[in-house]
Order: C-alpha cells, then sequence, then structure tokens
C-alpha cells in the first residue's frame, strides 16, 4: 500500500545523503519534497503540513546541521514524526472486566464489515474467549447468510433472528448471558453513504447494548473518503478505534496517516486480506519501519512462530540430520510458508532486502506449480524421489499442468539438496543447528 510513498521519501533520503553537509535551504528543499510525496499519496493536506512543519523544526536544530551523519538523523526524525502521526503505540481492544464484552462494528456498506467481525471473532476464540457473533444487518439480503457460514467455518456460533436491528442486538446479548458467552460481536448495517437513518439506528443501539468498543470499519481503497466517514461515525457514535481493510490492494495509504489526526482515534487493526486470519494488530513504529523501507522483523517473526508447527519441526530436523526428509516434508514446509502471507509481503518485512529485490517478478505461482507437482505423485514417490521412471514423471507434469522439463527440475534440486544435506549431517549437529527447508 505504501510502496509509492516509499519510494518516493527514499529518493529524497538518497538526496540528503549525497550532500557532505546540510544548510537550511537544501533540508527545507528535500521537506517540500517531503510534503509532496504525501500529498500525492492522499494524505489530509493538514496532516501534511503539520508534520513537514514538525520535522523541519527539529531538522534545523544544531544538532542535525552540526552531524557529520545528518542524512540519517532526518530519516531518524521522520521515522519518529511518522510513529507518533500514526498513533505511537499499538492499541488492542479492551474486555469487559466485570462482564459480558460488546464490540460493535459500524461503517459504510462494501467496508468489510461482515469478514473483520469474523476476523475479531478467530482472534478472540485464539485468546481463549468464547465469542458470539450477532447478525443485526436486515438490509443486506447476503449479510445473516455470510455470517453463519463464516462462523461455521470457525465454530464460532452466530445469533440470527427475524427483527429489527436494535432488538436483535438485545437478543444477541441475553442469549449470550444464558450461554456463558463472555463476548458478543455485533455486525451492524451500513449504507452507500452516511445518512440520518442509519446514524439513529447505530445510536439506538448503542443505548440498548452499551457496548464496550465501537470499532468503525474503513476501506483502505477509499482514501480520504475513509477518513471524513470515520469523522462522521465519530461525532454521531464516538468510535474507539478504525479496523483499516483492503490494506492489501493498491491502496496509496493516506487513509492510515491521517485517521488519527483527522479523528482523534487509533487505527487498532489492519485486515491484510480476505481469510479470516488475515488480521494485523496495527503498531506504527512497524508500520513507518516498513514505509521508510527498514523493514519489519518483529511482524515477520510473529508470522513465522504462528505459522510453525514446532513439533513439525522438532521432526524435521532430526529428519535432516540423518538426510531423511522427503517431498512430504517439503510439502509440510510449504503450507506453512503460505500461512504468513505471499512471498512479497515476507521479504519486504526484511530490511534492505525488500528494496534491494523491488522490481524483480516474486511469483507466488511457483510455489503452487510445485505444489501441483507434489500432489501429483505417488505416496511412495514422495517417500522416495528416486524411483520415478521417466514415464511416471510425464504423468507427473500432466496432471500438475506443468512441464516435463519442470518436474526434471524440482527432481534433480530436490536430489542436489538431499546430497548437501548428507554432507551437513557429517560434520555434526551444530551445522544443522536451526536450519530451516529453504524455499
Amino acid at each position: 500500500m505504501f510502496d509509492s510513498l516509499g519510494d518516493r521519501l527514499d529518493g529524497v533520503f538518497k538526496s540528503l545523503r549525497g550532500q557532505g553537509r546540510l544548510s537550511e535551504e537544501n533540508i527545507k528543499d528535500a521537506l517540500k519534497e517531503v510534503r509532496r510525496a504525501f500529498l500525492e499519496a492522499d494524505v489530509n493536506y493538514k496532516v501534511a503540513k503539520k508534520f513537514v512543519a514538525g520535522v523541519t523544526e527539529e531538522s534545523l536544530g544544531e544538532k542535525v546541521l552540526t552531524s557529520v551523519t545528518p542524512g540519517q538523523l532526518i530519516i531518524k526524525i521522520v521515522h519518529d514524526k511518522l510513529v507518533e502521526l500514526l498513533g505511537g503505540q499499538s492499541r488492542e481492544l479492551a474486555y469487559n472486566p466485570r462482564g459480558i464484552t460488546v464490540w460493535m462494528m459500524v461503517g459504510l456498506q462494501g467496508s468489510g464489515k461482515t469478514t473483520g467481525c469474523a476476523k475479531l471473532g478467530l482472534r478472540a476464540k485464539r485468546a481463549g474467549r468464547k465469542p458470539l457473533l450477532v447478525a443485526a444487518d436486515i438490509y443486506r439480503p447476503a449479510a445473516k447468510d455470510q455470517l453463519r457460514v463464516l462462523g461455521k467455518a470457525l465454530d464460532i456460533p452466530v445469533f440470527t433472528t427475524d427483527d429489527d436491528a436494535v432488538r436483535i442486538a438485545g437478543q444477541g446479548l441475553a442469549y449470550a448471558k444464558e450461554n456463558e458467552i463472555d463476548l458478543v460481536i455485533l455486525d451492524t448495517a451500513g449504507r452507500l453513504h452516511i445518512d440520518e437513518e442509519l446514524m439513529g439506528e447505530l445510536q439506538q443501539m448503542k443505548k440498548a447494548v452499551r457496548p464496550t468498543e465501537i470499532m468503525f470499519v474503513a476501506d483502505a481503497m477509499t482514501g480520504q473518503d475513509a477518513v471524513k466517514s470515520a469523522d462522521a461515525f465519530h461525532q454521531a457514535l464516538g468510535i474507539d478505534g478504525v479496523m483499516l481493510t483492503k490494506i492489501d490492494g493498491d491502496a496509496r495509504g493516506g487513509a492510515a496517516l491521517s485517521i488519527l489526526e483527522v479523528t482523534g482515534r487509533p487505527i487498532k487493526f489492519l485486515g491484510i486480506g480476505e481469510k479470516p486470519a488475515d488480521l494485523e494488530v496495527f503498531h506504527p513504529s512497524r508500520l513507518a519501519s516498513r514505509i521508510l523501507g527498514m523493514g519489519d522483523v518483529v511482524t515477520l517473526v510473529e508470522k513465522a512462530q504462528a505459522a510453525v508447527d514446532t513439533k513439525k519441526a522438532i521432526e524435521l530436523e532430526k529428519k535432516l540430520r540423518k538426510a531423511q526428509f522427503t517431498f512430504e516434508d517439503f510439502y509440510d514446509q510449504l503450507q506453512q510458508v503460505k500461512q504468513m502471507g505471499s512471498l512479497e509481503s515476507i521479504i519486504s518485512m526484511i530490511p534492505g532486502v525488500g528494496k534491494a529485490l523491488k522490481g524483480l517478478p516474486i511469483d507466488d505461482h511457483a510455489l503452487v506449480r510445485i505444489e501441483a507437482m507434489i500432489q501429483s505423485m505417488t505416496l511412495q514417490e514422495r517417500r522416495t524421489p528416486s524411483i520415478i521412471s521417466g514415464s511416471r514423471r510425464a504423468r507427473i507434469a500432466k496432471g500438475s499442468g506443468n512441464s516435463i522439463q519442470d518436474v526434471n527440475k524440482l527432481i534433480k534440486q530436490f536430489g542436489d539438496m538431499q546430497k548437501m544435506m548428507k554432507k551437513l549431517g557429517k560434520m555434526g549437529p551444530k551445522a544443522l543447528s536451526g536450519f530451516k527447508f529453504p524455499m
């Protein structure tokens, strides 16, 4: 989402690093470019102006002008100001310590509220909570069905009934009390645009259920319209935070950089895909680092910890030591990598690597093709690739939609890797310590 902004800022910083000594004039010229980059990224103009003014004030201090690395100091100042602009620290949703917690999801139609409810439900369930999804959108025909399908897939109960939205919310809360459920997530109705009828209904619902948190769901693709909508909902309901969805699209990022400053309410979560697990806690410092091309190792490690099966990892290490790993093990590794997201998103979190590989084709479909070839093998062939004959390679190619050359290449590379592991295994345990099968 922030690729364009990151590229522009990188160009500005390169120009500063290329100068032996900085003056007030060249700093101001550079920060004009920063302001222009913000505006092109669809950041609110008042926010862009305030941000640049703050960076300018600190950049013109004696510490920067007399430093031997002034360009790097300015990058740090920009980073710190970005973190401040984005809210300073991450903020989780609040729970009611004395009763049932109620999270009320609001937003315009198509912003991703229903999917957002499921994502929060899954997150809460994994944290040991007992969530209930309540279908309080009575206007969109498919809303209830969509929530039922999501709830069934995640094994989370869904409360639905034929009534008006406010009474449904109250009945859902009563159902939660009767069934020892500690978290209610309300999926409310949206509109294509804000109107008095919608706000009136939501205000009545707020009064009826007294939500612990009101979460505004904003579509990042709508840019400054998302910021204006968030502000309007906040004025009417008093929202507690924002979930920014569809950030995996080609939005310019202005909404993320403007919402807190305009509404006074922080972004709490980022929707990074359509799957229920595609939800990240919003960390200002991590996002600022990603925007400035510094990577995000902490998030990468968290994704790896969530995706990697520790038991399987220990078993794989033992097999690697004995050079006994197979295509079955390789397939398991592929599944774990896929859970971490796209290759491009993973690479972008590694400091320096994302920027170095920018512009080069990163083909996620390559993993899909490898997966298809392994699935086209028999169990015996996966465990002993050396038995795969020429005719079987042709069948594997045909069954996976690849060429025979692709199958030959995969089997050869796998064989080379086995030989390398055998040599490393002879060198002792330290040689394979912490080894992960490469992709």
